[in-house]
């Protein structure tokens, strides 16, 4: 009578390195396609960005190109804040501390904005050529990201806000047209101005906590 035929090990070893391989392939495949799914998206997320850049630099309101440039010179080194905060100091203890508040949190956001994250991002300006009008040569030649002045504008309000909720809603209405205004001149893409408000929203939310923060690690 004949042997039964015994296995390979040769055979087995191989079977199982193929397996792997074909594992390895696979996971490859999935991995390249992941990426490729989010360059894709990074890139309709820019082709957005430029676009509401070109739309909002396309308005051609006499009231709009009037209105938002004196309102962003009143911005300009933080100007109307201060101003903010002398008229809120004005209106007693509560109008005192939300003036506090207010400016604390627009030093932090600019430190973040303007001394960390512009030194951190070089990002160029937007094309002069997608802007109509003569207020592209006065941009400054900083990094476009984040925008400083919407950082500032939005930590103010935040902050003034959390502590009399009146007066905050009443700043946050010459911070969004800081806002505007930095995309209508071609100073900032949107993304800018977006990452900009986040920032501020951050360092008023910060500067919020920190009292309470300070007392717990206090014996």
């Amino acid at each position: 009578m004949s042997r039964p035929a015994t296995p390979v090990r040769g055979a087995r070893k191989t079977g199982a390195a193929s397996h792997e391989v074909s594992g390895g392939v696979v996971e490859l495949g999935a991995a390249q396609t992941g990426k490729s799914q989010v360059m894709r998206v990074l890139a309709d997320l820019r082709a957005g960005d430029h676009r509401l850049t070109r739309w909002v630099a396309s308005w051609r309101s006499g009231r709009v190109r009037k209105v938002l440039p004196a309102v962003e010179e009143t911005a300009e080194h933080t100007k109307l804040w201060w101003g903010c905060a002398v008229a809120l100091s004005a209106a007693g203890w509560r109008g005192r501390r939300a003036a506090a508040a207010g400016l604390a949190s627009m030093a932090v956001a600019e430190l973040a904005s303007n001394g960390v994250l512009k030194r951190v991002w070089n990002r160029r300006r937007p094309p002069k050529e997608w802007i109509s009008h003569t207020e592209v040569h006065d941009r400054p030649d900083s990094s476009s990201f984040p925008s400083g002045h919407t950082a500032a504008g939005v930590a103010f309000s935040a902050a003034v806000a959390a502590v009399w909720p009146w007066a905050g809603a009443v700043c946050a209405v010459p911070a969004v047209m800081v806002a505007a205004e930095r995309v209508h001149t071609g100073a900032h893409y949107p993304s800018d101005v977006a990452v900009g408000a986040a920032v501020g929203l951050a360092a008023a939310a910060l500067v919020h906590r920190a009292p309470r923060l300070a007392l717990r690690r206090l014996p």
